[in-house]
């Protein structure tokens, strides 16, 4: 090849080296699998590529080489992160950084010998772990099941444990022969070869150019991780230089996208930028394939041994088959597939690289320094399935839409915050030394001054103000809009995990119902065989007596709310005669912090009881397959938790206080106990604290109880092993034996993560208008939780199996359930617990602003002494009459008292009587609820119309993918056929009628 003229770049690719021409020298760059010359010859007068030149060579390469062109990139766009985490000598292409992570590789079976994922040969990969012990009396099925996955081609070997020579290991590995069959069989997607327009049906080829001051200044292969950009500029002025060296120091230090995750430190993905289509053997050309013992990846094959392990047979018999069978009966101890060695390396994963997936997770995801990173999804669901992938997206979506949520709800505490000297109310309770209040309890309570309330009014205030109403709208319609895009975002993520189109496999019917009703069958008429069949008549009955043992266990929760409330009434009147005057002074708020910690652990314990109740209801109904029972078992334990969760919660929201009667005349429980009054601030101050209490404690019990529990039961396997084994043994374990010693997932699956976030989400929304802060500390707590979860998957678990699924399942249902509910709710808060509606009514109606259109601060003068109602102290009941006075507040004994309420004088002609202004607060509450419900809810459906399940872009990318598909194949077909007929006639053969 000649140079061109002097002063100007020449790129070229020498076997396999690229070099560019300086006017001092030459340097030589590596280059991938390129042994084609590439020669271009540039204007000096133009800058511009001769694109017919380069596409020329190109076309030339793409004989012999795959090659995809990325996007062009020019002088004043140049990208830190392509070389920021990139060191030298670690310039591993995709494909074999895959391969590495996948398998420690071909040729070195002696190191894979060590490592524990493969055979003793060092070649077979460990698909699948079976656990049994020797002394297990189901011998005789083990040993036909065994020789069943030997005939369906499955290779197995045993191994006996180091610690324990009773307990056998059983490893399983899929040969390829057996993973193409059953790939086929179900329906596997796997990346597909796309059409390639500059080669005219060769195979596509994954080529990157860049082109810079109209030169190739880069032609690189196969590899996201091994490009290096080379970018050649004109020389200039050393002090323009230095200039831009140190402007490029300084954006170095700036954080650039800091939430996103290095993609140097990800593998390339392949799947996930390549058209996929369902496996065939018969097509197999059509597929991307660069190493059979790579192709399928660990979770896929462990998918597809499962697969075939769960149709097995170990006794005759037409329904003696399955491994789910096997682990129910004792045959099998434990079932699960390998994780792909350890989490931890000694090395650094920016220097040498990940060791593995799991490796690679701990660091990106697990690991607490990346908290403020997004998730990883891709990776999590190569690794864990899409079932899993689907929670931590969905989950990840939460807390990110909680961001603006909790940021409003933030900014009505503040605004309270800085309205609080300007609050009319709370300044007119801190100055009403004069206004004497009724006790709030039998005999031991005392009359108090309404200013010693001043500081409940001023945090009363920052919950209850201008601000609620509009935080209860937004929340409602937060809700909605929640919804409405995760649906849209879960379906971009079906589309790019191929989830669209997959359905679910027609499922087994469980054991159980198999054992009740196999004398009784009928024709399936999907499959069209028969099977057990359950009478319409039992069916019914079963149903009635469970949903008579849910009314049951709903009654229990009422009566141990009804237990709290005599306790409140109770320890009410106890804390007002304690000697602490601390205690005393503050009787009310003790009351109430102490009925909450209560209700906390009357709550945790009847947790304990519900989860064993919903298993013998559900296991009552009899359902006939697994997702039948646990979408049974999941709306029980749903219903059993929320209503335990919340009662008490609606007690203080909606009955605290409002069914007491008046001073004289107190309604009372049993004919003995005064039912509770509310604070002479208001009822809202108890709900906040309810909410506060059990929402922070609650999240902490059970952050300690994911995490901590397995973390303790793994430090006393750990413990017992070096007791008995000593340390360095340890390190020696193969990977099977790590794994048994951890902990199996949790035999509901997922349920209990789906279920601690769906009653977060309804604290959050429901008693919302109540504790604006509830967004920001879910936000903060689901901030924690997705790393808690991915900590716990990566190294406290045993790798769950990699199950698909196309969506959240019944919780999505009970999600839009429970926004329904928070709309009322709301309602019910602002107008009924707050004090929102008696205050715009006082100002619209009986303040100074009467008539005139106004509700600012100044109409609200004279609104506390407008909402107190007169007693006289004489009229008191014998066993309600307190033991003082009062004359330590005027000198002599007190003639009236003060208590909240709209009713009439003593000395009027109906005496305590209500007055017009209660009922005109009444009609006022009633018609506010009926217009929020009604706005908010044709906001709601508003904005369901409005946004599309599926977004534009994603529908459009659907039609065009699935039309490239159908080009591609027939281009692929049309290109065989082509090879097929030069072929024949090289050999001088011909045949007539050929096509085309």
């Amino acid at each position: 090849m000649e140079a061109s003229s002097s002063g100007s770049n020449i790129p070229a690719v020498t076997n396999g080296k690229t070099k560019i021409h300086h006017a001092e020298g030459t340097e030589d760059l590596q280059s991938n699998q390129l042994e084609t010359q590439i020669s271009i010859k540039p204007d000096v007068q133009r800058r511009d590529v001769d694109f017919s030149e380069i596409l020329n060579a190109i076309q030339e390469i793409a004989k012999d080489v795959n090659i995809y062109f990325d996007e062009l990139e020019g002088v004043n766009s140049p990208s830190k992160d392509d070389d920021s985490l990139l060191h030298h000598g670690n310039l591993t292409s995709t494909s074999d950084d895959a391969s590495r992570l996948e398998t420690v590789g071909e040729g070195v079976p002696d190191k894979n010998k060590s490592n524990g994922l493969y055979f003793r040969d060092g070649k077979c990969r460990i698909d699948y772990i079976l656990v049994y012990r020797k002394s297990s009396p189901q011998t005789e099925k083990r040993e036909v099941f065994e020789r069943n996955i030997r005939a369906e081609g499955l290779q197995m070997e045993k191994e006996s444990s180091l610690t324990n020579s009773d307990v056998i290991f059983v490893k399983l590995h899929a040969p390829w022969e057996v993973l193409g069959r059953y790939a086929e069989v179900m329906n596997v997607r796997m990346p597909f070869r796309p059409f390639n327009p500059f080669t005219a049906g060769a195979p596509c080829i994954l080529v990157r150019c860049c082109f810079l001051n109209g030169h190739v200044l880069e032609i690189n292969g196969q590899s996201r991780r091994s490009r290096r950009k080379i970018y050649y500029l004109h020389r200039r002025h050393k002090f323009m230089n230095r200039i831009e060296r140190q402007i490029s120091r300084f954006r170095g230090w700036l954080p650039r996208k800091p939430m996103r995750l290095d993609k140097e430190t990800l593998p390339d993905l392949e799947e996930n930028d390549c058209y996929t289509a369902p496996f065939s053997q018969q097509r197999i050309h059509h597929f991307i394939i660069h190493n059979k013992d790579t192709f399928f990846n660990n979770a896929t094959r462990s998918r597809i041994v499962h697969h075939i392990l769960q149709r097995v047979k170990y006794e005759e018999g037409k329904n003696k088959i399955g491994l789910n069978r096997l682990l129910t009966n004792g045959s099998y101890e434990a079932a699960f597939p390998l994780h792909e060695g350890s989490y931890r390396s000694k090395n650094s994963i920016r220097t040498h690289g990940a060791e593995n997936h799991r490796h690679l997770l701990y660091e990106c995801w697990a690991s607490w320094g990346v908290w403020y990173k997004y998730q990883p999804l891709d990776l999590v669901r190569r690794y864990f399935g899409e079932k899993i992938g689907l929670y931590f997206a969905w989950l990840g979506w939460y807390t990110g839409m909680l961001f603006p949520a909790a940021f409003i709800g933030l900014f009505v505490f503040l605004y309270g915050v800085t309205t609080l000297n300007h609050c009319q109310v709370s300044k007119e309770v801190c100055q009403a030394t004069d206004i004497i209040m009724c006790p709030i309890c039998d005999k031991y309570c005392p009359f108090m001054r309404l200013s010693d309330s001043c500081v409940y009014a001023k945090v009363t205030h920052l919950f209850d103000n201008g601000a609620t109403v509009f935080f209860a709208v937004f929340m409602a319609v937060w809700a909605t809009v929640f919804l409405e895009f995760w649906k849209r975002r879960r379906a971009v993520i079906a589309y790019d995990w191929d989830l669209i189109d997959w359905e679910e496999e027609e499922e087994e019917i469980r054991p159980q119902f198999e054992a009740k009703y196999s004398k009784k069958e009928r024709m399936n008429p999907i499959s069209g065989k028969p099977e057990p069949y359950q009478a319409f008549a039992d069916k019914c009955s079963r149903l009635i007596v469970s949903a008579s043992g849910i009314f049951f266990m709903i009654c229990v929760v009422i009566a141990a709310v009804f237990g709290i409330v005599i306790y409140r009434v109770v320890t009410v009147s106890t804390f007002a005669a304690f000697k602490w005057a601390l205690i005393r002074n503050n009787s009310q708020v003790a009351t109430t912090g102490t009925a909450v910690c209560i209700n906390f652990c009357i709550i945790m314990l009847l947790n304990v009881l519900y989860e064993k109740v919903a298993l013998l209801l559900t296991n009552l109904e009899q359902p006939r397959t697994e997702s039948e029972w646990e979408n049974s078992f999941t709306l029980k334990m749903f219903l059993f938790q929320f209503v335990n969760l919340n009662s008490s919660t609606f007690y203080i929201a909606f009955f605290l206080g409002r069914f007491t009667g008046h001073p004289g005349a107190y309604l009372r429980l049993i004919n003995r106990w005064r039912l509770e009054e509310c604070h002479p601030s208001g009822c809202l101050i108890d709900l906040c604290m309810q909410m506060g209490i059990i929402m922070v404690l609650k999240q902490t019990w059970n952050n300690f109880m994911e995490l901590g529990y397995p973390l303790i039961q793994n430090w006393w396997t750990r413990r017992k092993l070096r007791q008995e084994h000593g340390s360095q043994r340890k390190t020696s374990f193969p990977q099977w034996e790590k794994d048994y010693n951890l902990q199996p997932m949790n035999a509901y699956g997922l349920f209990d993560e789906y279920l601690e976030m769906i009653l977060q989400f309804g604290f959050t929304t429901i008693f919302v208008a109540a504790f604006p802060l509830a967004p920001l500390l879910a936000l903060l707590n689901n901030i924690i939780e997705i790393r808690l979860d991915a900590y716990k998957f990566v190294t406290q678990w045993r790798r769950p199996l990699a199950s698909r699924a196309k969506d959240i399942g019944i919780w999505y249902g009970i999600l839009e359930g429970i926004g329904i509910l928070s709309v009322i709710t709301n309602a019910f808060v602002v107008a009924v617990t707050s004090d929102f509606i008696p205050r715009l009514v006082y100002a619209y109606k009986y303040g100074p602003c009467a008539g005139q259109g106004e509700a600012g601060q100044k109409c609200m003068v004279g609104y506390v002494n407008a909402s107190l109602s007169v007693f006289l102290v004489s009229d008191f009941e014998n066993r309600s009459e307190p033991t003082s006075n009062g004359s330590e507040f005027s000198g002599s004994p007190l003639k009236y008292c003060r208590y909240r309420d709209y009713r009439d004088p003593p000395h009027s002609p109906v005496p305590y009587g209500y007055t017009l202004q209660f009922w005109h607060v009444l009609a006022a509450r009633l018609a506010f609820i009926i217009v929020f419900e009604h706005l908010v809810f044709c906001i709601k459906h508003l904005i369901s119309y409005l946004i599309p399940d599926l977004p534009k872009d994603l529908r459009d990318r659907m039609r065009r993918e699935k039309y490239l598909i159908q080009e591609m194949m027939y281009e692929a077909e049309l290109e065989r056929l082509q090879k097929e007929r030069k072929e024949r006639k090289k050999n001088g053969k011909s045949h007539h009628n050929e096509w085309p």
